[in-house]
């Protein structure tokens, strides 16, 4: 079995072992559906979504193709408000940075503000290779290092844990911190989240050293922005002496104006709330509030390789509002730990193939990892296409090339497929291009639809091993509607079978 560099299978495998845990499912099943639910009745309250929505891939595409501007312009703007910047090609070099700057100050712990930038390069575990331990402070983060798990979604990173479980990752992993829960401890949401807050608070009052991402970041003035519902992150952002940012360079936009769009889209796409609890901003260092020295670490890691591509660069413009995991059938059912990265759902079946290229076996086969329904689509709010970026990838998979492309170029031997499927795609063009023969197929499917098995034999049983079959309707469309629209077809004909 293949893995990535971070240990996990390939998605097909990983998904078949997930599909199995009838916990993990229905934990997954009641918490997308909740958030989704909610984001829509948001959304709703909005008459002019859709040219929000516009707007924000309007503002997303200006600046990524003027990304170098912009980023000279964020370099000179932080600098000049008393901030240091420093240019990170990769994940160790943007570590080395990091690691560098928490030595410099002789601390050995740092508090962090939830972040999937440094989730995405191991800071944490490139800190503590070097003595220095890292505590995270986002609740659901909290939970998840503390259970030594990994994050299964962007939004709610322990969505794959239900109450009874984080309670027990609460009862026995907090005394090895130094604080033990307290007795008694039920699943109760206010228990859980107390109990939290006393093990946290501590940490907050002790840091020296703090370390964070952005939603944002302006150009204009060099302000980072950062949103979250719990003020954990402000906390962070403002006792430590010393703030250190890791950001994505994708996240810049150009103008301060450019946040009244992203404050609307964001919230509402995420937590389904009309403004986010806590919107902390930041420009640089005062000299009577805040740290007293701020450093902005600039994080390409693949990211220029990315923009390259005129399809794929879209996925620069996602905000991380997880909107789309909570409509994915495929997310529902395989769960994020599925897809090997620290983005999950559709966003990271077209991200991290970018970012890391198609060299490993998960990476490879994320672009397959959806059903290409589209409704990932129809909820982003910056409009990606997702399903176009994963043909154009899939594209790429089979010509045995890279989905990007580095210094050091990974080729992978060209596709063929199998025989019986190559066998059978031949069959279905003979047979869609003769209308005759589908109408003639679909009758005899749906009079033997009772005979039918919900698995298939031989080849056709890895397909159907975690799925069924669809079920055969009674009759097909093209018989019901010449019984119910009185012998005419849809374009007011006949309704003869030559017709296509």
């Amino acid at each position: 079995m293949s893995a990535t560099p971070l240990g996990m299978p390939a998605f097909p495998d990983a998904a078949r072992d997930a599909l199995r845990d009838t916990t993990l499912r229905g934990n997954l099943r009641h918490a997308t559906h909740t958030i989704r639910d909610k984001r829509a009745r948001a959304v709703a309250e909005l008459s002019d979504w859709a040219r929000l929505r516009e707007a924000g891939k309007q503002i997303k595409d200006h600046t990524l193709r003027h990304l170098d501007h912009y980023l000279l312009r964020l370099e000179e703007s932080v600098t000049a408000a008393g901030g240091t910047v420093h240019w990170a090609a990769d994940a160790a070099e943007a570590n080395r940075i990091v690691t560098e700057l928490v030595k410099a100050t002789g601390e050995r712990e740092v508090v962090k503000v939830k972040s999937m930038a440094t989730q995405e390069i191991g800071l944490n575990e490139a800190l503590a290779a070097e003595g220095i331990r890292a505590y995270e402070t986002d609740l659901a983060e909290l939970i998840v290092q503390l259970a030594d798990d990994r994050p299964s979604h962007i939004l709610v990173p322990a969505i794959h844990l239900n109450r009874a479980e984080i309670r027990d990752v609460l009862a026995s992993a907090m005394g090895d911190w130094g604080r033990p829960a307290p007795d008694g401890l039920t699943d109760a949401p206010a228990e859980l989240a107390e109990a939290a807050r006393l093990h946290l608070r501590e940490k907050f009052l002790r840091a020296k050293v703090g370390v964070s991402g952005a939603n944002f970041m302006v150009a204009e003035t060099g302000t980072m922005v950062v949103v979250e519902s719990e003020g954990n992150g402000r906390m962070c952002l403002t006792l430590p002496e010393t703030l250190i940012s890791v950001v994505g360079i994708e996240k810049v936009v150009p103008a301060w104006r450019d946040l009244e769009v992203f404050l609307q889209t964001l919230p509402r796409s995420s937590t389904a709330e009309r403004m986010n609890p806590y919107t902390s901003m930041w420009t640089g260092v005062t000299d009577t509030d805040g740290p007293s020295a701020f450093h902005l670490v600039l994080l390409d890691n693949g990211r220029t390789d990315t923009l390259a591509d005129e399809v794929g660069r879209q996925a620069l413009r996602c905000i991380r509002c997880s909107a789309c995991l909570n409509v994915c059938p495929v997310y529902e059912r395989a769960g994020g730990h599925a897809y090997g990265s620290v983005y999950p759902g559709p966003i990271g079946a077209i991200l991290s193939p970018q970012l890391r290229g198609t060299g490993s076996a998960v990476d490879a086969s994320l672009p397959y990892a959806s059903s290409l329904c589209g409704a990932c689509y129809d909820v982003c709010p910056v409009a990606i296409d997702i399903p176009e970026v994963l043909v154009r990838l899939r594209e790429r998979v089979v010509e045995g090339g890279p989905a990007v492309r580095r210094g050091t170029r990974v080729v992978l031997r060209p596709a063929r497929g199998h025989a019986a499927q190559r066998a059978a795609m031949r069959a279905a063009g003979w047979v869609f291009t003769r209308p005759a023969a589908l109408a003639a197929g679909q009758r005899l499917l749906s009079r033997t639809r009772r005979l039918h098995p919900r698995r298939l034999p031989g080849p056709g049983r890895a397909w159907s091993a975690d799925r069924d079959l669809p079920e055969v309707p009674e009759e097909s469309f093209r018989d019901w509607w010449r019984r119910t629209s009185g012998g005419r077809d849809s374009a007011g004909g006949s309704g003869r079978e030559e017709r296509s």
